[in-house]
């Protein structure tokens, strides 16, 4: 299914130029520069060791860049660790979550950051008033309130730590492979968080292997080998082999390889 075309005649949510950090004299990422606009999803995709998580993490404050350079809104920003990149209302929503198990829905949303009444006192129901406001915006299907994170399915853990992200302003998501080990039904549930986020105006880096996910739920695909950045391509322009092809070549679609 086509996809509504994304505007990128304004500026772009993210620019990131010219990108390069090494490790041990090994060249993680070289020269990457990569974009992303409000209301857009961008896959990065490439074998393990390509170089597309340290990139990102570049972005998200967990690595430094040795060179280049982050822009957001247009304006530059200085990313040296995770709490500068959420200062840019930039959020990272890891494969393993980071949920308290033990918890519910609403103290892990504002776990670390929860709401008090007039006597300093933790407000349990305002944060479950808080929490039932978000996840009517985002998965009106969602009723597990008072249930630890533990007992809920792998869709529900995404929407757990997807509202927190956006409860706390986030404008910029990054996903390490959202949809890893969940089923059908689970992988729809993120799916139809991802178009609401897309509607809201987020933008979506996400992080991934299967190429058949980046089609379904990204605008462009970013591939990168060996540190380097192959191309970008919009998906729709593109088949799933013509991706393989860029990570397992290293060649973009209708380039003979070298």
């Amino acid at each position: 299914m086509a996809k509504t075309p994304i505007d990128r005649s304004g500026t772009p949510l993210v620019e990131m130029r010219d990108i390069s950090i090494a490790f041990g004299g090994i060249k993680a990422v070289d020269h990457v520069s990569l974009d992303l606009y409000p209301g857009e999803v961008v896959g990065l995709l490439g074998h393990n060791g390509a170089g597309k998580s340290t990139l990102i993490k570049c972005l998200s404050g967990a690595y430094k860049q040795d060179s280049g350079e982050v822009y957001v809104n247009g304006e530059h920003a200085q990313i040296e660790n995770p709490r500068d990149a959420r200062d840019y209302n930039i959020e990272t929503i890891y494969q393993t979550l980071a949920l308290a198990d033990n918890l519910d829905a609403a103290s892990n949303l504002f776990l670390g950051r929860e709401l008090t009444n007039a006597l300093g006192f933790v407000d349990d129901s305002a944060m479950e008033a808080e929490t039932r406001r978000i996840f009517q915006r985002l998965n009106p299907n969602f009723r597990k309130f008072n249930a630890p994170v533990s007992a809920l399915s792998g869709g529900q853990r995404q929407s757990v730590a997807i509202a927190r992200a956006v409860y706390f302003q986030a404008k910029i998501l990054i996903m390490d492979e959202p949809t890893a080990a969940l089923g059908p039904q689970e992988t729809q549930m993120v799916a139809d968080l991802i178009q609401e986020l897309k509607k809201q105006g987020l933008g979506i880096f996400l992080i991934d292997h299967d190429v058949h996910q980046v089609k379904r739920l990204c605008d462009r695909a970013a591939v990168m080998k060996n540190g380097e950045l192959v191309g970008v391509v919009n998906v729709d322009d593109v088949t799933t082999d013509d991706l393989l092809g860029m990570i397992i070549a290293g060649k973009k679609p209708g380039v003979a390889a070298a």
